[in-house]
């Protein structure tokens, strides 16, 4: 049961993070962008050219943050990542020795403890 519900979990997943590709590219092109044009906005001298670099950054920052939802796409990757790495992990059954005579038995029982 456990494997079928991850199954179904990768599967929705993957297909937000398809559905998310789009914007995800284009979010990242912007914020992209707008790294470029204030670098270009520091280095200008004149005011012309801050106010050109200012208007197309707030261009570019109306695009970004129309494409904020890509962080939707960003979580189903995370998600994703999440699902195939718990997908091989096994549930381990520790064997408790219920020798009383073993002065290990205490010992294995309390490590029993701290590895579940």
């Amino acid at each position: 049961m456990r494997k079928f519900m991850l199954f179904i979990g990768g599967l929705i997943a993957l297909l937000v993070l398809l559905a998310n590709l789009g914007p995800m590219v284009l979010l990242g092109l912007s914020i992209w962008l707008l790294y470029i044009v204030f670098k270009k906005f520091v280095k200008s001298d004149s005011a012309a050219g801050k106010i050109g670099w200012v208007i197309l950054g707030l261009f570019i920052l109306g695009i970004a943050l129309s494409n904020i939802y890509a962080v939707l796409g960003i979580a189903a990757a995370f998600a994703l990542f999440w699902i195939m790495k718990n997908w091989k992990k096994e549930k381990r059954e520790t064997v408790i020795p219920t020798d009383d005579n073993d002065p290990f038995t205490n010992f294995e029982r309390q490590w029993a403890e701290l590895n579940n």
